[in-house]
Order: structure tokens, then sequence, then C-alpha cells
């Protein structure tokens, strides 16, 4: 770790950890450990291979569907609220009719179910997202300094539709004190399953989405992803491939669940 200094709230303690080869081996054979390491390879930080090669793993992963990708899950953090709000535009208060203010971010996530080296659409499950407005700050909490009990913006829910998609439209994120720029989000479903992690997005991109009001207004922010003890626990698995729309950015996110 750099000499840097920084804080991590008792909110965002990290429970969740990549998993190991021997356990992905286990999980999937040697197809599933070679997609999951192509995906590293293709995006993340250096791997083991273990003798899957870089190309293998490239030929497997165009052959399967791209979300068997097996992500590690993070800590859900002390600003979840159970608020039953079925949306996919999120920017919205209803407490008060307001907008959130910031640069439109479009997410999308593509889930689905692995099981004895498969991967298959997941349909029907409850996708949450929650983050921070463009100024830091959660709504309906107390937590954290902050008093937006009773505000819902920037929290909602989808049920992913026969595809295993499930689409938000949000803001792109502002930062708070002790944490880099990120999503919560959390996948369940009727049987008690629970998945809960954090996506996180690339720091050139906030330097330039953070140039233009309302976030300039806030400052410089204090913590980047290499500081940030959350994003070092992901192994670089949760950073977020985002492209500029017409309207700002949008991004998608394969995820492969392992629900048994």
């Amino acid at each position: 770790m750099n000499s840097k200094k920084f804080h991590i709230d008792s909110d965002d303690l990290p429970v969740g950890r990549v998993l190991s080869r021997r356990e992905l081996l286990s999980l999937f054979g040697t197809t599933g450990a070679a997609l999951f390491l192509g995906a590293c390879l293709a995006g993340g930080p250096p791997v083991e291979t273990g003798g899957v090669t870089a190309e293998a793993a490239a030929t497997t992963n165009a052959t399967l569907p791209p979300s068997c990708v097996v992500r590690p899950e993070l800590t859900e953090g002390p600003v979840f609220v159970e608020e039953d709000l079925n949306r996919s535009d999120i920017r919205l208060d209803p407490s008060n009719g307001a907008v959130s203010e910031g640069v439109q971010f479009d997410l999308t996530f593509n889930i689905s179910q692995v099981a004895s080296s498969a991967c298959t659409e997941l349909s029907g499950v409850q996708v949450d997202i929650w983050h921070c407005d463009a100024a830091g700050i959660y709504s309906d909490t107390s937590e954290l300094g902050m008093d937006t009990v009773g505000q819902k913006f920037l929290r909602g829910y989808q049920k992913t539709d026969t595809n295993g998609m499930a689409k938000f439209t949000t803001i792109y994120p502002g930062w708070y004190e002790g944490r880099a720029v990120h999503i919560h989000f959390k996948i369940r479903n009727e049987q008690g399953y629970e998945f809960t992690s954090q996506l996180f997005f690339d720091d050139a991109l906030t330097d330039e989405v953070f140039k233009a009001e309302p976030y300039a207004s806030k400052g410089e922010r204090s913590l980047r992803n290499e500081d940030d003890g959350i994003y070092q626990q992901s192994g670089g698995q949760l950073l977020l491939d985002v492209t500029p729309t017409a309207t700002g950015y949008a991004a998608s996110f394969d995820i492969g669940l392992q629900m048994s």
C-alpha cells in the first residue's frame, strides 16, 4: 500500500472475496474456469492462469453467455433501505417531486445462474440499486452524518426479464469522504437467496465528469479506486465499462450467480 491515507467508514468494511482458482475449478470445471479467467485477462488485474491460456479463455468466452462471469460479493453498508420502489428511473424523489441533478447514467444488468458448468439467463429476480447524489448524499438515512429520512431519491428495484436483464436510469454518482465513486446493488429472489456488492467507475472518466456542475462545486474528491479498501477487495472485477451516449453515459454489467 502506498503512503496515502484513507478512511473506511464502519458501513463499508469488506465482507466478500474473489473466488480462488481451486474454487473456480471445483465450481465450473476447466471450461468455467477458463471463462472466468478470460474475463479477468480481458479487463481485470493480472491473474495466475494455471495452464489456461489467454487464447483458450477467449475462445471459451466467445462460445458461452457473456453474463456467465463470477463476481465478488462486497459489503452492503448501513444505507440500504427497503423502500419497495419498483421503478427503472430512480432519479425522481416521490416524497417531494424533486429530480436528482447530474449526468444521466443508464445501467443494465445481465444476470445468469451458474450450475454444473452451465449458465442460463435468470429471470424474475429482484435487482436493487442505491447510491449517493452528485453532492455525496444518500436518501432516507441518518447515517454518515446525513439527515434525509423520508426522502427516496436514487433508490429502486427492477425484476429481471426473460433474458435475465434489468435496466435502470440514474445519474453518475458523486462522492463522499472515505470512499471512491460507487453504486451499491443487491440481487435476491423469493426463496431467500441474496447477493450484495458494489460497482465502480474508472478514475479518469470520473475526473472528466466531475469537472462540470453539479459535481464541481463539491471540490476535489478525496479518494480514488486504488486507495479504497472496498475496491481493493473486488479484485478489479466490479469496474464498469462505461461508454458515452447522446444523453450521458451507459454501462452493462454481466454476472453469473451460484445460487445453490
